[in-house]
This record gives structure tokens, sequence and C-alpha cells, in this order.
């Protein structure tokens, strides 16, 4: 039988934490303020750590604090003084990537765990052993890694607990390394103000090569869609060699990319085998993967998202929980858990590095906007009235009528929603979205649940 890893969700809030908790995770990991990756959105203070912290411990889970940026003078100057307190409240470990920092909380509290975090990039078993000598309990795996590289680091390092990322957005270049939205906003990814360049709409221009200064210069503006399947063909052909053995003319295309709020900002960019890269990565989904992770014996399973919704982390949690449970019941993958995925926002779907693929299955050439495939998140259940009635707030319009989906950490269930109600008792059809509050019949157990409305017809 197999050993049951870890379930790891993200917190971006208390309630987001006990959402978790409540839908399958074993643990959460929530930012330290001014020293994580997401300090634009974060809503725990030291107050909030404190509170989490006691709640995980109550309940016999656990809470990871994150405090991985890559430190700059200032912030280690300051970085004992504001980890102390934090320290104190006896969070399970402490997620960091910054060798000097490290080598100061080593120096100061050997006790604490600390668990190497992804923005270190560790792709191999040497590094593993080195930061297991400095005394680093848990690496958390770059996202790069295969899964066959993943299974050698653990037959290398059998004695070190490893985690790795199963779900969520991906960076398009190593984790946190990226320039983009330092070189917009002045926004550091790895100082947690990452403005997410990467997913901006880009518009694309055609463009030659200056013969003087070797510029990208507009050539004009191209109307209509970019038609990045003609662009792939034109690579492909441009990597090959013509009858007469000389290059292909579309190998020397160049063209220049244009961000929607910055007209007038033209970008140079190159085509090569692979196609036309426009930065917009899709997102990580690797829950097909979780039997093989768990044979490997990978110690935690990591979804990404403290900025994502509550809905978000329910649905997450619960998908690879029960994913989870079926491998180490040695029952088979469940299909019905990629359709469940579908119903997030997402900007389609990859397995990653995880399997070594052609690069289109990675960049998502068409679109730059989270699609909804399955479902669409609609509300809250927020109380009971004494007559079994269901006080929803809303967060997405829904009617009578509408096929309903109520998720709920006992079992999901789909009902047809027969009737509505204003909080008055009023009759009424359709309630049309955030903040309108209104009650529905759904029957046991509600109290808890998250509503989302089926957008297309699913097996019974």
């Amino acid at each position: 039988m197999l050993k049951a890893p870890e379930l790891l969700l993200p917190a971006g809030s208390l309630e987001k934490m006990r959402a978790a908790y409540d839908f399958g995770a074993d643990a959460v990991y929530a930012g330290q303020p001014r020293y994580s990756l997401r300090a634009r959105n974060n809503e725990f203070r030291l107050e909030q750590l404190a509170q989490g912290i006691a709640e995980a411990h109550a309940r016999g889970k656990k809470l990871f604090v994150t405090s991985n940026l890559i430190a700059h003078n200032d912030k280690v100057r300051t970085y004992l003084r504001d980890i102390e307190p934090i320290i104190a409240l006896q969070p399970d470990a402490l997620i960091m990537a910054d060798a000097g920092l490290i080598m100061q909380v080593r120096e100061k509290w050997p006790e604490v765990p600390i668990h190497l975090s992804v923005q270190a990039n560790t792709t191999n078993w040497a590094a593993v052993k080195f930061w297991q000598k400095v005394g680093i309990s848990r690496i958390i795996l770059s996202r790069e890694l295969s899964l066959d590289e993943i299974e050698a680091i653990r037959q290398a390092c059998p004695d070190i607990e490893l985690e790795v990322f199963v779900h969520g957005a991906l960076c398009i270049a190593y984790s946190g390394r990226c320039l983009l939205s330092g070189y917009f906003n002045r926004r550091d990814p790895n100082q947690g103000t990452c403005t997410n360049a990467c997913r901006w709409e880009y518009g694309t221009q055609a463009a030659a090569e200056d013969p003087v200064t070797g510029e990208a210069v507009p050539v004009q503006r191209m109307g209509g869609d970019f038609d990045f399947a003609q662009a792939r063909t034109d690579a492909e052909t441009a990597f090959s060699t013509c009858g007469n053995g000389q290059r292909h003319p579309a190998a020397d295309r160049v063209y220049l990319i244009e961000e929607k709020a910055r007209p007038g900002e033209l970008m140079p960019i190159m085509e090569d085998e692979h196609g036309t890269y426009i930065m917009n990565s899709k997102d990580l989904r690797a829950v097909e993967h979780v039997e093989r992770l768990c044979r490997i014996g990978v110690d935690s399973l990591k979804i990404e998202g403290r900025t994502k919704s509550l809905y978000y982390v329910a649905r997450t949690a619960q998908v690879y929980r029960r994913a989870i449970d079926d491998a180490v019941a040695g029952r088979p993958f469940n299909p019905e858990l990629l359709l469940e995925l579908e119903g997030l926002a997402n900007r389609g779907y990859t397995g990653g590095l995880l399997e070594r693929r052609p690069a289109q299955d990675y960049q998502n050439y068409v679109s730059g906007h989270s699609e909804l495939h399955r479902s669409h998140f609609v509300g809250e259940v927020r109380g009971v009235r004494a007559d079994g009635w269901a006080e929803v707030e809303t967060k997405n319009r829904f009617a009578v009528g509408d096929r309903i989906e109520v998720i709920h950490p006992s079992g999901n269930r789909i009902v047809r929603l027969e009737a509505m109600q204003t909080l008055d008792g009023e009759p009424v059809q359709v309630a049309p979205g955030s903040p309108v509050r209104v009650y529905v019949p759904l029957g046991q157990p509600v109290q808890g649940a998250l509503l989302a409305r089926l957008l297309e017809p699913v097996a019974a």
C-alpha cells in the first residue's frame, strides 16, 4: 500500500485556510508580510498568522509560513527582527529561498524546520544533498523537472522530504526569476510585487532588421488576429533547408509586439523551430500524475494560488484529496477529476515539464484570459433558515431552472433549482450576482457549501 503524501494548499486568508482544511488539505502555506512573493495580496499579518497557526494545530493540521524572497541588503538588515515574533508562534516550518537568510535563521534558531522554496530552483540530487547538509528538512523541487528526474532525485536522496507542485499558474521563467514586471512597472517579482506582465494582452506587428543598427523596426501594422499556426509552420520550414541547401526566407522573420496598455512601445520577438513566444503560460494540472508521484515517494503535493478564490481553494483541495485517496487505495484514476478542474477559471492546462512534450503544449498561443469550461462559481451558503432554505451570498449570475452543483466537504451533488426568494421572502427568478443575497431550497447538507452553475450537460 502506498504512503499518502501531504496535500498542501495555499492560504491567502483565514477563510481560505479553513476551506482548504474542510475540503481535504493536510497543511497550508501563508505568506510572511514583506518577505514572501505575494506581499501585495496577503491578508496574513502577525495577528492572522497567530490565529491561523492556533486553529491549524487545534485541528491536527499544519501551517507553513512562506518567507521566500531573495533579499536585498535592506531586508537582510531587518529580517531577524521581523521573523522573531513569527517563530515565537511556532509555525510548522518556514519556507525560505535566500541562502543568507537561511544561514541567519539556522544560527539563531537551529530547531526551526526550514523548507527550501521552489525559488531556489533545485533541479538535481547534488543540490538536494548540499541543502540537506545545511540543515534543510524539505526541498520543494523546481517546476522544471520531469517525473523521471524527480524519481532519480528520490532514489539518490532517500532520507529528506521532497515536495512537488501539481497545480496552478506557471512562470515563463524559472520560478520567480522573470524580469518583465520589474521592466514595465518597477515591481520586482521576487520581492512579492509581480504584476503578471506575462498575462497581458499583446498585439503583433511585422518588422524588419535595420541593415545599419541591426535593430528590429516596424514595417506595417498587422490587421486582425495574428496567425500563430501559420507562424509555427513558417518557423518549422525556416529551420529546415530548401532544396538547394539555402535557408528558407522565413528564417529571417522578425516581429514586434505591443502591449495593449502601452501603445507605441514596440518590442522585438523572434521565431525559432518551436514557434513564436508570447509569454502566456498555460496552467499546471498534474492530477493524472498523482499516482506516479505517490509511487515515487514524494512527501508533499503542492497547489499554487494564494491570490486565487475561495472556490479555487475548495475545489482543488477536494479534487486532489480524492486523487490521493484513490492512488493510495489502489483504485484507477478517475477521469471525472479532470472535468471538475475544468470548472475552474484557467488559461488552458498542461502537465508542465513533468512529461516531455513539444513546446506548443506548454504555451497558450491563443488566449491570455481565463476560460470557464464546465461550471461557474455562483455563490456561498451563509446560513440555513428553519424551513431548510439556504441563504446564499451570490458571486455570479444564476437563475431558477439552472442545474447547480452543491460542493460540500461531505460530497458533491447536482440539483435543479426550482425556486428562489429575496431576503424578504418574495419570489424572484434571477440572482444577478454580487453582492445580492437570496434564499434557495437545496436540501441537506448545505452549511458551508459552495455553489457552481453547470454550463454544459454532465453525465449522471
